[in-house]
């Protein structure tokens, strides 16, 4: 089998990278996902090449043909590399000396089946060089993706102790690649969920927002419950309620053609209690905008018309409360409306006569309310009619 060619290989700056990297003979090759994402029939997201060149010698090289390069993680061996258009991850070939669930120490090699017993699984572990597009796979990656199975290299068990974050990548490239689960690397995984609690807060929550962006993560997320790999960092995910809310969601988006959003379906795991879900947010170092949105999202759609319910809380929260309510048509609509600018200032009551000060503000905060209950009439004779009333309302 031959890796489908990337159009970049064969641009004239794609040319003068791999020239530069010594890639015709053998010396660098696409890695990872820029060879397993094309033979499945997908635009591989990075250009990831791995080479058997030291860093400095990259670096040299890559200037020297008069091509960016930029030191992005020497330590690792990571070059970036940038040819016109083309940015590439370049980086040298490791062999772990140790490992301790969070970092490894490595070393450099110039041997291509050391770099490839060290990554997570085996389909990660593809190497194809270049021009040509032939494919080195030393441990049965080419079979698992034909079976669309994602299977740890070696003991999974002892993989997991290198890296613990390889509990959450195992479910995430099961959602997105596999069909089924290795039962192997599942018994695995459970046994060390605890595991996850070394790990960085921000580290769950990268792997978490990238399982909430697969299409369907519902069959992983079951097992992941049933199994109890949420429990140690995330034991809120694990109501039982979570994953009707998460389907109902699901289902809404799919009705509306709207792409998955990590943080209204984080938030349908969540119970409807916005302390707790922005306790979790916080704990997931969400931004301060994440935390928000996830905390407001949990609360319930208010009864009141959507449009001014969308007035008062916004129409992107209210989006996202319909949509975890299931409440498709009136989400439809609201995706159709525009927020109108309140026809009045404060200016107008000032020039009725009204004093400036709290008096101004009680009679704009009167109007508003009931332009709109009135639907958010915009014609003259409407809004002198509401500013009437407003100007006559004991306060």
């Amino acid at each position: 089998m031959k890796l489908p060619i990337p159009a970049w290989v064969g641009t004239e700056d794609g040319k003068a990278l791999l020239a530069a990297l010594d890639a015709e003979a053998g010396t660098s090759r696409l890695v990872g996902g820029s060879v397993r994402d094309p033979l499945l029939g997908l635009e591989a997201a990075d250009i990831d090449l791995a080479t058997a060149l030291a860093p400095h010698e990259v670096m040299a090289r890559l200037r020297a043909a008069g091509l960016k390069a930029f030191p992005t993680g020497l330590a690792h061996g990571t070059v970036t590399a940038v040819a016109g258009g083309i940015k590439a991850e370049v980086t040298t070939l490791r062999h772990d000396v140790t490992t301790d669930g969070r970092r490894a120490e490595v070393v450099f090699t110039d041997d291509w089946q050391a770099d490839a017993a060290r990554r997570d699984f085996t389909i990660n572990a593809l190497y194809a060089r270049l021009p040509g597009g032939e494919i080195d796979d030393w441990f049965g990656g080419l079979e698992d993706l034909a079976a669309r199975r994602v299977r740890f290299i070696g003991d999974p068990m002892a993989r997991i102790a290198e890296d613990h974050l390889r509990i959450l990548r195992f479910f995430r490239f099961s959602s997105r690649f596999g069909q089924g689960m290795d039962a192997e690397g599942l018994a695995a995984c459970a046994a060390r969920a605890n595991d996850l609690m070394a790990l960085s807060r921000e580290r769950v929550a990268l792997e978490l927002r990238g399982l909430l962006l697969v299409a369907d993560p519902l069959p992983v997320l079951v097992l992941m419950i049933e199994h109890g790999i949420w429990r140690p960092v995330l034991p809120e995910i694990g109501r039982q309620d979570a994953l009707g809310r998460l389907a109902v969601l699901m289902a809404s988006e799919a009705a509306l053609g709207l792409a998955p959003d990590w943080r209204r379906r984080l938030a349908a795991l969540l119970p409807a209690d916005a302390k707790m879900a922005d306790a979790v947010a916080a704990r997931l170092r969400l931004s301060n905008a994440e935390r928000m949105r996830v905390a407001r999202a949990v609360r319930p759609a208010a009864s009141m018309t959507v449009y001014a319910a969308a007035w008062a809380v916004g129409a992107d929260v209210l989006l996202d409360r319909l949509l975890m309510a299931g409440r498709v048509e009136d989400a439809r609509q609201l995706l159709a409306w525009e927020r109108p600018r309140m026809p009045v200032s404060g200016k107008d009551f000032v020039a009725r006569g009204v004093g400036p000060g709290p008096d101004v503000a009680a009679r704009l905060v009167r109007f508003e309310r009931e332009w709109v209950a009135a639907g958010f009439p915009m014609d003259a004779d409407a809004v002198a009619t509401l500013v009437d009333r407003a100007m006559a309302a004991a306060l």
